[in-house]
């Protein structure tokens, strides 16, 4: 009675089956190595955020200058009367030269004639005053 212990065939035939063992641990080293040298992502997005400035005080509000020219010709520098033209002239280069600027309303009389006004915007060209204009035209409509 013998016994066999084996397969059927001899043991000169080829095996047909492939040994994985070592195909896996080849993957294996080669997913470490992969892994190992692939930089660590970063997940930062980049941005250009606006840098903080310091702005300037808020710019002044320039005062407002009521200059009024009478029936009579006679100046008023905010209700103040000016005997002449070299006080308003005086007044003219004061605005002119002051920062900022005041505005100056000019506010004629309706009865004024134009000679008298014509005389204080001549002295306000001349002395640099830029900031210069005429309110209450509503007089003159009708």
């Amino acid at each position: 009675m013998a016994m066999n212990v084996g397969s059927e065939g001899s043991e000169d035939d080829p095996m047909m089956e492939i040994n994985t063992t070592p195909l896996i641990d080849v993957m294996l080293v080669l997913l470490v190595m992969l892994i190992i040298t692939i930089p660590l992502q970063t997940h930062a997005i980049k941005l250009d955020m606006p840098q903080a400035v310091t702005l300037e005080a808020p710019p002044q509000e320039p005062s407002v200058v009521q200059l009024t020219v009478d029936a009579d010709g006679v100046a008023y520098w905010n209700g103040e009367s000016l005997s002449d033209i070299s006080a308003l002239e005086e007044k003219f280069f004061a605005a002119a030269t002051a920062v900022p600027e005041p505005e100056i309303h000019l506010r004629p009389d309706r009865t004024v004639e134009y000679d008298h006004v014509a005389k204080v915007l001549a002295a306000a060209q001349r002395l640099g005053v830029t900031k210069i204009g005429f309110v209450g035209n509503e007089q003159y409509i009708d």
